[in-house]
């Protein structure tokens, strides 16, 4: 599932992340200089490696291509019948294009209130390891992409009213002070969000309206707020599958296969250009800013700056097919590792649901009309339906899928080692073709990268699985419950699909995706003096490793040992006490 996902974006989480855990202090050798330290300092200094922007177009741009293509999805004029207030709660589908509870909630009032609660619980703890919820890379990209969210509905006769605390205080107090008859928002699938979608149903049953607030007058009827979930998170819609959530086919390749035979994507739904007015508010409150989440601003010093927002989504689907024209062939650069364009990056907007999967799929299709359909055009479809994929086993199999388990329910003996755990996630394993890969999760998401350091910490490590997937929770930028804990499962052998059950092999992914040590270098410049070979196994002259690899070890390279030290390369030895090898 490589393509879908964003890269290295450029943010040093260390520095705001503490365990809630006591670790010792390391020893570090007398004869030789670390190379974990000597980066440290040295990239601050670092000035040659680009940080890319994603798009790379300008925000007049940005804006242009956002403008023109809701031109495109305008609908004609419909006549509104609807009365009184509707309250749009904006949840994960930061976007005006293909909202379906925005258009819900036009088409049945004369006033449309637009809400996003910036719930605290989302700034709180993992459930089982205490680790922040929500990074300061995660927290900037959404603080952009509610600014934007309110720009474009500006446009449109509408505003965005932001409010501080928990949404099941928030929405019934407003329902009760405009007399909404009507909560409109999109259906989530996870026991986090499902207990929040209760707890607001059950805040909204103890308000009471006046008797012309409410909506319809037949016997049936009451004068309560109405919450009404719809889905929009997929491609396919969770109707149109040919068998019910229950009944989801435990392998991807019969799911996939049945869908494409039997189903049909629906059409994105189009909105009028004006949805005015909204109500009188005197004010409608600021878009956050990270302080205000005790958090700093991020450090782009290197990798990819993504900017939050549809205008920027919709921005990237135009320059990623149609201005440099890199859809035609996806398939064969996708799981590149340097630069913006190797892939589509599409994932952060995906997760935060500035970008519809149906107006992605639409887009494809019409780039297969009107230049050409190959294998890569088809392969932009296939990570999509991957990630509707996951996105109904949650459906499918609720809580379990964060259990230790899975949906399984397999039995393994997990470690939950504290001093191994942070020799991962910190980058010190002593594999510097690893460390690379540590890194671009902390900087945000690599998908190659978080492949291969998954398998690292369940299969090498041993490590309980799920310690992974928290922290991930924490640093990814394309962070979604779905697709993180459905890739964790498969992972750590303990998903849906009893056949799934991969290594990935870190000599053999840096010979195969990394051959001439660019990636490497590109994080740790002091590598480039070396030789392209050496780059991914300078060997023990490193750092000492902290398990062994159960498959593909590195000893073919170890004959390289005595010539780096001969050539007086600048690598140190370090051990964290307590670590084994």
């Amino acid at each position: 599932m490589a393509v879908l996902h964003s890269s290295l974006a450029p943010y040093r989480l260390k520095k705001l992340i503490i365990l809630p855990f006591p670790y010792p202090k390391p020893t570090i050798s007398t004869k030789r200089l670390n190379l974990f330290q000597a980066m440290s300092s040295s990239s601050k200094s670092q000035s040659s490696a680009p940080v890319y922007k994603v798009p790379g177009l300008d925000p007049e741009d940005m804006d242009r291509v956002a403008d023109q293509t809701f031109q495109r999805y305008s609908a004609s004029p419909v006549k509104r019948n609807g009365k009184g207030v509707a309250v749009v709660w904006f949840r994960n589908d930061l976007r005006v294009l293909d909202n379906e509870a925005l258009y819900k909630a036009w088409i049945s009032s004369q006033e449309v209130l637009g809400v996003y609660c910036v719930d605290p619980r989302l700034f709180g703890s993992t459930h089982y390891f205490g680790f922040p919820k929500t990074g300061a890379l995660r927290a900037q990209f959404l603080i952009e992409c509610l600014a934007d969210l309110k720009k474009n509905l500006m446009k449109r006769g509408l505003n965005l009213l932001i409010q501080h605390g928990k949404p099941e205080e928030i929405l019934p107090s407003l329902a009760e002070v405009f007399g909404a008859h009507t909560v409109y928002a999109q259906k989530e699938t996870c026991s986090e969000e499902l207990n929040v979608e209760r707890l607001v149903r059950k805040g909204l049953q103890r308000v009471v309206l006046p008797l012309s607030s409410a909506q319809s007058s037949g016997p049936s009827s009451t004068n309560n707020p109405k919450l009404q979930l719809l889905w929009g998170t997929t491609m396919y819609h969770i109707d149109d599958l040919p068998f019910d959530t229950l009944s989801l086919p435990d392998v991807y390749t019969q799911f996939r296969k049945s869908i494409e035979a039997k189903c049909t994507v629906r059409g994105c739904i189009k909105l009028p250009a004006f949805l005015g007015p909204p109500p009188s508010i005197g004010d409608w409150g600021c878009v956050p800013s990270l302080d205000q989440f005790g958090l700093q601003s991020p450090n782009e010093s290197k990798g990819m700056k993504f900017v939050g927002g549809e205008s920027a989504a919709l921005g990237r689907v135009n320059e990623y097919f149609w201005k440099k024209d890199f859809l035609r062939i996806y398939k064969h650069t996708r799981n590149g590792m340097l630069g913006p364009d190797y892939s589509t990056k599409f994932s952060p907007w995906l997760a935060s649901g500035s970008l519809s999967p149906r107006f992605i799929g639409e887009e494809v299709k019409r780039y297969e009309k009107e230049r050409q359909a190959n294998d890569s055009t088809y392969w932009v479809s296939f990570e999509l339906i991957w990630r509707d994929y996951f996105r109904f086993l949650s459906a499918k199999y609720g809580n379990s899928l964060f259990h230790l388990g899975g949906p399984r329910n397999v039995e393994h003996r997990w470690s939950q080692d504290k001093i191994l755990f942070e020799s991962w996630r910190d980058g010190r394993t002593g594999y510097i073709a690893l460390r690379q890969h540590e890194r671009a999760i902390n900087h945000g998401i690599h998908v190659e990268s978080g492949k291969i350091v998954c398998s690292f910490l369940v299969r090498d490590m041993g490590i309980d699985w799920r310690m992974g997937a928290e922290w991930f929770e924490t640093c990814l930028l394309d962070y979604d419950p779905c697709s993180n804990y459905g890739n964790w499962t498969y992972g750590a052998g303990v998903g849906n699909d009893p056949r799934e059950d991969r290594y990935f092999s870190i000599p053999k992914q840096a010979r195969t995706y990394d051959p001439e040590g660019e990636y490497v270098a590109y994080w740790l410049p002091q590598l480039e003096s070396l030789t392209k070979e050496e780059r991914n196994f300078p060997g023990r002259a490193y750092m000492k490793q902290v398990v062994p690899l159960k498959f593909g070890n590195t000893s073919r390279h170890q004959n390289q040992d005595k010539a780096l030290a001969a050539r007086g390369t600048n690598f140190g030895g370090r051990q964290t006490k307590g670590q084994r090898r």
